[in-house]
């Protein structure tokens, strides 16, 4: 039984200076998770150290510039060919204002307590309960 090649991607949770916590919606023309709210990011291409490749992808995404901050969490899925291994950061907005690329149709910034309520793609579900209950003593902005 040939086992399926992993691959990375890497997600950002962006947080403004308010505290709030930047999702995108997936456009309903994309192949996975169409409708669902997810975080910037994406795939490191090959050669592509991962924290420039998550830099790239925010800002195409978005149109910020952000730092990172510090690893966050992980998350998995797996998809027909592959495994998808998530690296999430967290990251704050430096620069710039929302610019969104076609890949999505919509953008919101929660309050950090409203991200397990969100109806976010399946595999982000599990870190956005644990990261909301990590930040529990955050005030609310």
């Amino acid at each position: 039984m040939q086992q399926k090649p992993f691959v990375l991607s890497m997600k950002v949770l962006v947080r403004d200076a308010k505290g709030g916590c930047l999702l995108l919606r997936r456009s309903m023309a994309s192949k996975a998770n169409a409708g669902k709210w997810d975080l910037p990011g994406g795939k490191v291409d090959p050669g592509e150290a991962f924290d420039q490749a998550l830099l790239r992808e925010v800002t195409e995404e978005t149109g910020l510039t952000i730092s990172l901050l510090r690893v966050a969490g992980s998350a998995e899925s797996e998809l027909p060919a592959r495994k998808v291994a998530y690296l999430i950061m967290e990251g704050r907005v430096e620069s710039g204002a929302i610019r969104l690329s076609p890949e999505h149709d919509d953008f919101r910034w929660v309050n950090v307590r409203e991200l397990p309520s969100m109806d976010l793609a399946e595999q982000f579900q599990p870190f956005a309960k644990a990261y909301a209950d990590s930040c529990a003593g955050e005030p609310v902005g």
